[in-house]
């Protein structure tokens, strides 16, 4: 960038800071600030933030468009940023003065920001990755945009009644988004049913549409604040609206709610037919309204000249497989729209999208009925159609008639979605060194030898500003006293931490850091739960989505045979289980997990004969800013996914990089952690890919073989059946099944030993605190390798091609 980072952040003290505080609170409250409750104060730092980053936001979107600079707009239906208060003030370079000036007041900045609620936007790690990216685009000086659903009520929130997950609404909208700017006057239309006749218009074909429903996209923009640059790149939500001249088409409050239900919720139930409906029309409502967008701005800055042009100005991400409709939707608004040749209109198209992938589990690579997808969207499905047909053309007696069929994208009257992403896209990219591995050899093979020249890897990446700065600020403070400030804008600098491998002084600081963070969270789970845990006890972590391939069971299985041998005078050392995940609403076996793991939670926690040696927390409605809470506390981070299943995982690069030491399967990033630290400083185990490619191919996985050889399996797994585990006959049943089912897919009793001696070897390096502190040192050290900050480099580098965006750095104070 051109503009430096002491010039590009607009300083102010404390004095000035407390003036601003008054006089917002006094304007907009008519109260003082001793006055004024927490959400008051809150509401006032959020219009002094704002105030802070307006004219860097008007700024950058000028230089955007007056230099000519590529953007990048980011299609995900997913954004997980968690709250924006202190990133914001972090960014901006006003995180201790805001501390210290409400310090002068008795206030609390954590307790003020707590008012702030997630924006429920995402469920996991696909959405709070895109949250990454965008954070990161802004802070490395890229112009890059998000573009998304506003979702009124996010996924749920997620409550324990007797040990079973129950969904509520998660009405977090109910005050407003602080942060967000509606922008009615870009608001576009987006069509859905009816039919489509083509006509000849003056020698165009041209699509005449009949008996369409016609909803409003109303997008509303949210600051994405850059780190100490000036930069402030955008995240466009889009709302779901009846346009004022067709009010009189929905009369009662009901024909109203099919429209504005539309963004209520993410991920509506897909088990049912309009659950599978709905979440198409999702789907397609955010990708034509950016698309729309997009394009309007384009002409509006350029011309409709320059729209051969359009991959010299933009660059579109897929990511994931729910925005494929990108490809369809382009060519439509290219050709039907904008009369462009449809060979012209492809070139364009191709050279606009890029695609991620982010998984290689079959079910979740996203396939529509044919008849549903040409009802809801008939011209996109005749669009599709021709891509198809032209792409079957294009590969006539050069490759055999079954890689045609296979790669297709209509085959079965289904349409693959990622197929149409990969073909209409100039590249496709995997999350991590494994993952790409197995899209290029297993998954998306006849693709790789079609197009070898697409596919490439992007290992992801996290936000070290959240997760050390923001979440762990004693271990920031250390790493200033040590290794200086430099690390805060350039995360390589971190290595240099490792040069304290032996230093005494900075280990037991490393180590009281750490049992900081472990009683303030103590302190969450008693309030949340009223469990009570040792803080001297290690803090073992298992938080992610809730499904059968990460395997929360496998841990359960453990806890129960850590509960055994405490019971059989067994002694190991003191330990906290900690769980945290979300199961999707649908997902039955996922939500049976979950009642077992409450139920062993209560018998474990409850019993006298463990002295509480032994404990098992399930915090419930896991989300950023819990994660914020226990990702600095944990000792130990569970990433035991069945090895070839994880793409990536970024729990994992969080927990690494606040000291936690990792139990990992050589699954996703798993092992590039292990590369970076060392096999030494890593507790890895379990079945490598070609042990578990050959169960697959040889369908030769009898799970009841090692159940009868093995009596501490045997013993752990009969627990879930025997009446050990009150409450949960059911669903201890459905679980003992399922591990006991020939050629069970995620092979948990294939790894329990060999899980069993990696948690055996880890308890042995607690008991030798300098080593475990060591090798801490060495993970947080290492975890410059995963900075979201250098995968978005690769990204602009490598697929968009950006350059950075000059700012004026006078104009940008």
């Amino acid at each position: 960038m051109t503009l430096s980072k002491s010039a590009s952040t607009s300083t102010i003290g404390v004095k000035e800071f407390k003036e601003r505080l008054e006089s917002k609170l006094g304007r907009h409250f008519e109260e003082s600030v001793e006055e004024a409750s927490k959400e008051d104060v809150f509401a006032a730092l959020v219009s002094i933030v704002q105030d802070g980053y307006s004219s860097k936001w008007r700024r950058t979107r000028i230089a955007e468009t007056t230099n000519n600079h590529k953007q990048v707009y980011y299609f995900s239906i997913e954004f997980l940023p968690g709250t924006l208060l202190k990133s914001n003030l972090l960014n901006l370079g006003w995180l201790d003065t805001a501390k210290e000036a409400l310090a002068e007041y008795g206030l609390d900045l954590d307790e003020i920001a707590s008012a702030e609620p997630d924006m429920a936007l995402g469920n996991g790690g696909l959405g709070r990755l895109a949250a990454a990216f965008m954070d990161s685009l802004a802070s490395t000086g890229y112009a890059g945009n998000g573009n998304g659903i506003r979702y009124k009520y996010g996924l749920f929130k997620q409550k324990f009644v007797n040990g079973y997950q129950r969904e509520l609404p998660n009405d977090w909208l109910k005050q407003g988004d602080y942060w967000e700017v509606r922008r009615e006057s870009k608001s576009v239309p987006v069509y859905f049913g009816g039919h489509v006749n083509m006509v000849d218009d003056h020698g165009w074909m041209t699509p005449q549409y009949e008996g369409c429903d016609v909803v409003r996209a109303v997008p509303y923009d949210v600051a994405l604040v850059g780190y100490h640059n000036g930069v402030t790149n955008t995240l466009r939500l889009w709302d779901a609206e009846i346009a004022p001249e067709d009010e009189l088409k929905y009369p009662s409050i009901e024909d109203r709610r099919k429209v504005e239900d539309l963004t209520s919720i993410l991920y509506p139930d897909d088990s049912s037919y309009e659950g599978k409906l709905l979440r198409l029309k999702q789907e397609y409502f955010f990708v034509s309204a950016g698309l729309q967008s997009i394009l309007n701005n384009f002409i509006k800055d350029y011309g409709e000249e320059e729209l051969k042009n359009l991959p010299k100005y933009v660059a579109v991400h897929i990511n994931d497989t729910h925005p494929a409709m990108c490809v369809a939707e382009l060519m439509r608004l290219l050709v039907d729209r904008e009369r462009m040749d449809w060979d012209e209109a492809w070139e364009v198209t191709q050279k606009v999208m890029s695609y991620t992938n982010h998984t290689i589990m079959a079910e979740a690579m996203e396939k529509w009925d044919l008849g549903m997808f040409g009802q809801l969207l008939p011209r996109l499905i005749e669009i599709i159609q021709e891509i198809d047909r032209r792409y079957v053309l294009s590969l006539e007696g050069k490759v055999s008639g079954d890689v045609i069929q296979r790669t297709r994208i209509i085959q079965n009257n289904q349409v693959h979605m990622a197929h149409l992403a990969i073909i209409g896209s100039h590249s496709v990219n995997g999350v991590a060194a494994l993952h790409t591995q197995l899209l290029e050899t297993e998954v998306l093979k006849d693709f790789y030898l079609l197009f070898p020249d697409r596919f490439n890897n992007k290992t992801n990446g996290i936000t070290l500003r959240r997760w050390i700065q923001l979440a762990n600020p004693e271990l920031a403070k250390l790493l200033d006293d040590t290794i200086g400030t430099k690390w805060r804008f350039n995360s390589k600098e971190m290595l240099k931490f490792e040069k304290y491998y032996h230093d005494t002084k900075v280990l037991a600081k490393l180590q009281a850091i750490k049992l900081d963070n472990k009683k303030k969270l103590a302190k969450v789970i008693k309030d949340r739960t009223g469990v009570t845990v040792d803080p001297e006890a290690i803090f073992d972590v298992q938080v992610k989505r809730l499904h059968a391939y990460k395997r929360q069971t496998l841990k359960l299985l453990h806890v129960l045979k850590l509960y055994q041998d405490l019971k059989a005078g067994i002694d190991h050392p003191k330990r906290v289980v900690i769980f945290g995940a979300i199961a999707a609403p649908s997902y039955v076996f996922a939500k049976q997990v979950i009642k077992v793991i409450n139920a062993v939670a209560d018998l474990v926690n409850n019993d006298p004969d463990i002295k509480g040696k032994l404990k098992v927390v399930f915090l419930e409605n896991y989300n950023v800013s819990l994660a914020e809470q226990i990702i600095p506390a944990a000792d130990l981070s569970e990433q035991i996914s069945t090895t070839t299943k994880e793409a990536s995982g970024t729990s994992n690069m969080k927990l690494m990089a606040n000291g936690a030491l990792t139990v990992a399967t050589m699954d996703g990033a798993n092992i590039e952690i292990k590369d970076a630290v060392g096999e030494e400083n890593i507790f890895a185990f379990g079945l490598d890919k070609d042990e578990v490619y050959s169960y697959y191919a040889n369908h030769n996985y009898h799970p009841r073989d090692l159940y009868e050889s093995d009596p501490v399996l045997k013993k752990a797994v009969d627990a879930l059946i025997d009446g050990t585990i009150p409450n949960c006959a059911g669903e201890g049943r459905a679980l003992y099944d399922n591990f006991l089912g020939d050629n069970e897919q995620f092979l948990v009793l294939a790894d329990f030993e060999a899980y069993l001696k990696a948690q055996k070897e880890a308890e042995k390096t607690w008991a030798n605190k300098r080593q475990w502190a060591q090798m801490s040192l060495v993970n947080i050290a290492h975890s410059e390798r995963f900075d979201a900050d250098k995968t978005i480099e690769r990204y602009a580098k490598e697929i968009w091609h950006l350059d950075p965006v000059e700012i004026d750095a006078e104009k940008a104070r």
